[in-house]
């Protein structure tokens, strides 16, 4: 049994950006420190973030940081005082990686090439000698006295860094492992849904305008009476709903209780309803003669216009000077708050991340150690913490890894 110096040997579980984090940072400071990974590389979620970019972070300040997490966001102060975007931008310059930062303040690499993300983690771990077990899948963790051991194997250490992820992709080994490994330790996991993830709607006809995307529009999501999320931006069609940067947003705050939830779709945005009308004069006046169908060509994309004259019970073929002030009136309100129904969301196989997990008031926000136990850590996307597109959810992950691997080193120095 390898008992020697026990008290220097920490093991990271999950070779994401949290578990690398936590590595280099452990391993800065001349600890001990051995990472698990069930595939044969690090990183492997991480080639495929930002399509194949890598969003890193985005530029901003912690409060701007925790405007945009969704869930638990004061569980993330310590988290991200101890590592913000500045720093972690600055983590990455000094290990060679360049970075540009785009619209709305995505930060990515200057190449556009998450491997290059991948590659300084890689690096830097080689470099400070973290001794990593690639393609060595934990399937049993044992807490002892004081210790834990890993794999039944004959090394004993004194903390764990639990960094597996969550269930979001699981082709990349995303697969809840972590959520056992809590379990097993009566550690209460949250129920977990797909987040950041394409709507599926009631209605059929979304289907023949797949591939359509939809640029600046604006997207209200309803439950009940109550706006839940209202945003400016992107949507494309798919086969059964709805996809883009707006839709997947919309996805984090749907009350996932099974009940359906009305969206709005307001076509064009930049007018009122009574601007859009006096637009639709205008262009009735230079088509008096057309027929309805034929007289949106300026208005709406070609595709879309068969249906949103469908859906507004206007003749396609009445000619443009027979429509009535009440049926413009109707096809005004149409084209301000397109309806459509939510019923669900792909599965966790198409999920940007994971909602729920480790349940967060079992775990010290200052520390990310288990408050049941000692020397038991957590980081990353097995805890119940997520965040909207814009590499908030890769921030957190650094954040929470680093400040877990600093307070694991701080555990075992008491």
């Amino acid at each position: 049994m390898d008992l020697g110096n026990v008290n220097n040997k920490i093991a990271v579980i999950g070779a994401g950006p949290a578990g690398m984090m936590a590595a280099i940072t452990i391993a800065r400071a001349a600890f001990g420190v051995t990472l698990f990974e069930k595939n044969e590389k690090p990183g492997r979620k991480l080639y495929i973030t930002g399509k194949g970019r890598c969003n890193l972070t985005n530029n901003t300040d912690i409060p701007g940081l925790l405007k945009n997490v969704i869930r638990n966001g004061k569980f993330m102060h310590s988290a991200f005082n101890a590592l913000d975007a500045a720093s972690l931008m600055a983590f990455f310059e000094e290990l060679g990686v360049p970075l540009k930062t785009e619209r709305g303040g995505r930060v990515f690499p200057v190449s556009d090439k998450a491997t290059d993300i991948i590659d300084a983690l890689a690096n830097e771990m080689r470099r400070l000698s973290v001794k990593t077990r690639y393609g060595e899948a934990v399937k049993q963790l044992q807490g002892l006295d004081n210790t834990f051991r890993v794999n039944n194997g004959e090394t004993e250490y004194k903390a764990v860094i639990i960094a597996t992820g969550g269930l979001s992709y699981p082709s990349t080994g995303s697969t809840g492992d972590g959520y056992d490994f809590a379990r097993n330790f009566n550690i209460d996991v949250r129920q977990c849904f797909p987040s950041l993830v394409p709507l599926t709607t009631a209605e059929t006809w979304v289907g023949s305008l797949e591939g359509l995307s939809l640029k600046n529009i604006r997207l209200t999501l309803e439950n009940g009476n109550k706006t839940t999320f209202e945003d400016m931006g992107e949507v494309m069609f798919t086969k059964t709903g709805l996809t883009g940067p707006l839709a997947l947003s919309a996805s984090a705050y749907l009350n996932n209780l099974g009940l359906t939830q009305a969206l709005l779709i307001d076509l064009k945005p930049a007018y009122t309803t009574e601007e859009l009308d006096a637009r639709l004069l205008r262009d009735f006046s230079e088509n008096l003669n057309k027929n309805f169908i034929n007289a949106l060509d300026s208005l709406l994309p070609k595709r879309l216009i068969d249906t949103i004259i469908e859906l507004s019970g206007i003749d396609p073929y009445k000619k443009v000077h027979d429509i009535t002030r009440i049926e413009r009136s109707r096809f005004t309100s149409l084209l301000k708050a397109l309806p459509l129904t939510i019923i669900g969301t792909a599965d966790f196989k198409e999920a940007v991340i994971t909602r729920g997990g480790v349940n967060i008031k079992e775990i010290y926000p200052s520390r990310m150690m288990s408050k049941k136990v000692e020397g038991l850590f957590f980081a990353g996307e097995v805890l119940d913490t997520d965040a909207l597109t814009g590499g908030y959810n890769l921030q957190i992950a650094f954040s929470t890894g680093y400040l877990a691997g600093l307070s694991a080193l701080k555990y075992l120095q008491t």
